[in-house]
């Protein structure tokens, strides 16, 4: 399954955190404004990225700037 080797996969890009505005998730605790996350996969909808703790999670793109 590819979600067990996307922490050892390359960074496909990076991404800056511009807000945790979340209507239906909390996203706070995992994600920083201001921050630098590396993309390590993405869909149409989503990033997946490296996330404050440490692991792989899935975020819808409007929390991201490209950089």
């Amino acid at each position: 399954m590819i979600h067990e080797i996307w922490n050892d996969k390359n960074t496909v890009k990076k991404v800056k955190c511009i807000h945790t505005d979340a209507s239906k998730y909390i996203v706070n605790r995992v994600l920083t404004v201001g921050e630098t996350y590396e993309v390590k996969n993405e869909t149409e909808e989503f990033y997946f990225i490296v996330d404050n703790s440490g692991k792989v999670g899935g975020f819808y793109k409007d929390y991201f700037q490209d950089l």
